[in-house]
């Protein structure tokens, strides 16, 4: 039974009406997140699988300087989203979103050629226990996770910085200190960020820049996943042999 009244939600800024239509919304809410993040990383395995399984393809991305294009262009794609989100139309943000997701896949093709099939399966299911057990906990706690955020992005920051770093130096110690420490903040991102899209609904509610934000939270839901997932891969992935 819903909850009568008004209630107090951590990282809204404000109390919120509790109800039956309210509760519904919410829902509806965070299910379309998870539904365009679930359909953008199916876009980037199905474009990671075609350009993996075609040499033709492959071949002049990652044996040419081309690999570096494959390895920054996700970067630059998310900073250009983040710059133009506001003035994008919530069709052009979808858009975005899924192009991205492709452009993703392309560089994620590298990891079906290194990684043996079987430890890529076993990775992604560590991945999905350890992300949706994040995120249902960001999405039911009632502690305020906003007083983390300042941290999880300085720890992103260095995260980012250290990965392009060590693409230059392959040393694999720090290799070892980004993966431990980007899989403690890409796991606590995912509660972060859960919660922070929570509580765009709750300040804006059944409105188009609601379901714009929607878009945003698939966008850092699906990279904290991704991250994760391919961070994990330094522990749990077999290297293909030859």
């Amino acid at each position: 039974m819903a909850d009568q009244g008004w209630s107090n939600v951590p990282g809204a800024g404000a109390a919120r009406p509790a109800g039956v239509a309210f509760d519904a919304g919410l829902r509806q809410h965070m299910l379309g997140i998870y539904r365009n993040m679930g359909l953008a990383l199916l876009v980037s395995a199905a474009v990671a699988w075609i350009v993996a399984s075609t040499p033709a393809i492959y071949q002049p991305i990652f044996g040419t300087p081309l690999k570096w294009v494959a390895i920054f262009a996700p970067l630059a794609f998310v900073l250009f989203f983040s710059f133009r989100f506001e003035k994008m139309t919530l069709s052009g943000a979808r858009t975005a979103l899924f192009a991205f997701a492709a452009l993703m896949g392309i560089s994620l093709a590298s990891v079906l050629l290194v990684f043996t099939g079987a430890s890529i399966a076993t990775t992604f299911l560590v991945a999905a226990v350890t992300f949706l057990s994040m995120s249902l906990w960001g999405y039911t706690t009632r502690a305020d996770l906003t007083r983390f955020g300042s941290f999880l992005f300085m720890g992103l920051i260095g995260v980012v910085l250290a990965s392009v770093i060590n693409l230059f130096l392959q040393s694999g110690a720090l290799q070892l200190v980004v993966s431990i420490i980007g899989v403690v903040v890409f796991t606590g991102l995912t509660a972060w960020d859960t919660q922070r899209a929570k509580a765009d609904y709750i300040a804006h509610g059944a409105s188009q820049q609601a379901e714009k934000l929607a878009v945003m939270s698939a966008l850092s839901l699906y990279l904290n996943f991704v991250n994760l997932f391919q961070l994990l891969l330094h522990f749990t992935g077999v290297q293909r042999e030859g």
